[in-house]
């Protein structure tokens, strides 16, 4: 019998689990395999008294490019979309009673943005980009705003979240998206720092302080994640939602959007 594939890397040294993204052929793509084994991860740290901290890492040069498409089209056959397990990744680092800190050495994009703003603590190289893509492709930043827009600069949050358009680093950490934006060069040894400084917290006063900072709190956070999880299946089982994920996997314009001349957009790629 052949054993799953390894998606979710795990490894504790001094204190700190590196839970590492690892399916970079799809750049780490949220699919449900990865997803139960972040999960599954994440509740093993949360478990072992010897871990202070949590790292969320990834391999190859995308963090992580939001949902799996590929498995979002097949599961248009049976009139669903795993939305209802990305709110449970994200609820469980949002609640996770330990620090959580995302090491950010590419781009993200979606749902890889929805990680990020769980996180209590982000770092990215500043060359890394982000988007919240989802209206090109006839969707919303739904399940993820129960993490992001708690984070985010209002008006920030309104440009990029209607555009669509691409920021660096540096914007983001603006923005507040992440903590900070360092060279890529440096990004290591600024996690490094980071997690030197939490070791040194006692475990049930980090926990005590990440209730303080939690807003919203555990029982809203469930409660808004199901409304948006119910909403943006919606928009994905919708004739809009199901165009543009065509489109996006096809390489071309989606149909709803206009040629340059005014004319008809050549939407073949």
């Amino acid at each position: 019998m052949t054993s799953p594939d390894v998606l979710v890397r795990v490894a504790t040294a001094r204190g700190v689990t590196t839970l590492t993204l690892d399916s970079p052929d799809n750049r780490n793509a949220l699919s449900t395999a990865l997803m139960t084994q972040l999960l599954a991860g994440l509740g093993d740290a949360v478990a072992d008294e010897a871990v202070r901290v949590i790292v969320l890492d990834h391999t190859g040069p995308v963090f992580c490019s939001g949902a799996d498409l590929k498995e979002t089209a097949m599961a248009y056959a049976s009139g669903t979309v795993p939305a209802g397990m990305l709110s449970d990744v994200l609820a469980a680092l949002w609640e996770c009673p330990k620090p959580v800190l995302a090491r950010v050495a590419g781009p993200a994009r979606a749902g890889g943005l929805g990680l990020i703003a769980a996180a209590d603590l982000a770092v990215c190289a500043a060359e890394a980009t982000f988007a919240f893509t989802e209206v090109r492709i006839g969707v919303i930043p739904a399940v993820i705003s129960a993490t992001v827009l708690p984070r985010l600069n209002p008006r920030a949050a309104a440009e990029l979240y209607l555009t669509g358009d691409t920021f660096d680093g540096r914007r983001a950490a603006e923005i507040g998206l992440v903590t900070a934006a360092v060279p890529a060069d440096e990004l290591d040894a600024a996690v490094q720092r980071y997690c030197d400084s939490l070791v040194r917290g006692g475990p049930g006063a980090l926990a005590g302080a990440k209730e303080l900072l939690r807003r919203p709190g555990t029982a809203e956070l469930r409660g808004e994640l199901a409304r948006l999880a119910a909403l943006s299946t919606g928009y994905f089982l919708s004739d809009e939602g199901r165009e543009g994920v065509m489109a996006f996997r096809e390489k071309r314009l989606a149909q709803w959007v206009p040629a340059p001349d005014g004319g008809s957009a050549d939407h073949s790629g």
